[in-house]
């Protein structure tokens, strides 16, 4: 008998547990956010308890190793949120859509809004239940190495329905845009969203291109940002950025600008037309 009552105390006092775990995580988890194992385990919750709080149906598996409260709407930022904050992924929102999300939007090809351009500047992948969740946007993640000794110039935090998450500033996310040219993007579009881009910060712009290490990128953006005319441009100082040697061929077929020896979809002035040189 007395083993019986033991065992009730136990069961009783497991069940008790139980509930004021989920009780107390509950009431941490803000509504809208995923949460991770990472966070989970910092909370004192394990796999065991996480598979009794789904079969009770107290929260929903987004996929391996993501959960949501049981009826709570998400979005990819919640997701992003949960992949910088709690798993300290190295990835931010970058080019285009960092563009947007800074307000230049107008100025990104219409239809673009379909998709959410994620970078990273080391070796990382993304988790199946982000890569492969059901956000209102499509996911591009591609590795950049574009700041290798510094891979957080250039980034800062951001609001996007509440949630805070690191995306690029316009100052990166031009220089970005830029080193898809032409495989991943159009010299078209980069030279509109470069036109548009008229308040850069010269000292950020400064920074990032001393720093940057894409040869390519860095001639683009200088040869571009010399053609718009802008203001801040002016107060560059070339000689201390490193543009190294050789001709790049950007656009094949183009036309070749002699002061920042690359080819590009642009005729006139000084350019003759060219082909030569090495292949961006």
């Amino acid at each position: 008998m007395l083993v019986f009552f033991y065992l009730l105390y136990k069961i009783t006092s497991m069940a008790s547990e139980k509930r004021g775990k989920l009780n107390k995580l509950l009431r941490n988890w803000p509504s809208g956010m995923i949460g991770t194992i990472p966070w989970f385990e910092g909370h004192g919750i394990y796999q065991q308890l996480l598979h009794d709080y789904k079969k009770n149906g107290w929260i929903e598996q987004l996929g391996s190793g993501a959960y949501r409260k049981a009826g709570d709407r998400v979005n990819w930022a919640n997701g992003l949120n949960a992949l910088q904050v709690q798993l300290k992924l190295p990835i931010h929102v970058g080019g285009k859509s960092a563009l947007e999300l800074r307000g230049f939007e107008h100025f990104v090809t219409a239809g673009e809004g379909g998709f959410l351009y994620l970078f990273s500047d080391s070796p990382t992948k993304l988790p199946s239940w982000f890569k492969n969740g059901r956000w209102d946007r499509r996911v591009s993640f591609k590795l950049l190495r574009l700041f290798p000794t510094e891979p957080k110039i250039g980034l800062s935090s951001h609001s996007v329905t509440t949630v805070e998450i690191s995306i690029s500033t316009p100052e990166r996310a031009i220089l970005e845009v830029l080193e898809l040219v032409p495989k991943h993007q159009s010299f078209e579009e980069a030279r509109l969203l470069m036109e548009g881009l008229v308040g850069l910060r010269a000292k950020m712009v400064q920074s990032l291109l001393e720093q940057c290490r894409s040869v390519k990128a860095k001639r683009l953006f200088l040869y571009l940002a010399e053609n718009c005319n802008h203001t801040w441009f002016k107060k560059l100082d070339p000689a201390r950025i490193d543009l190294g040697r050789g001709k790049r061929v950007i656009v094949p077929g183009g036309s070749f600008d002699s002061k920042y020896q690359i080819t590009v979809a642009r005729t006139g002035g000084s350019q003759v037309k060219t082909t030569k040189g090495k292949v961006a």
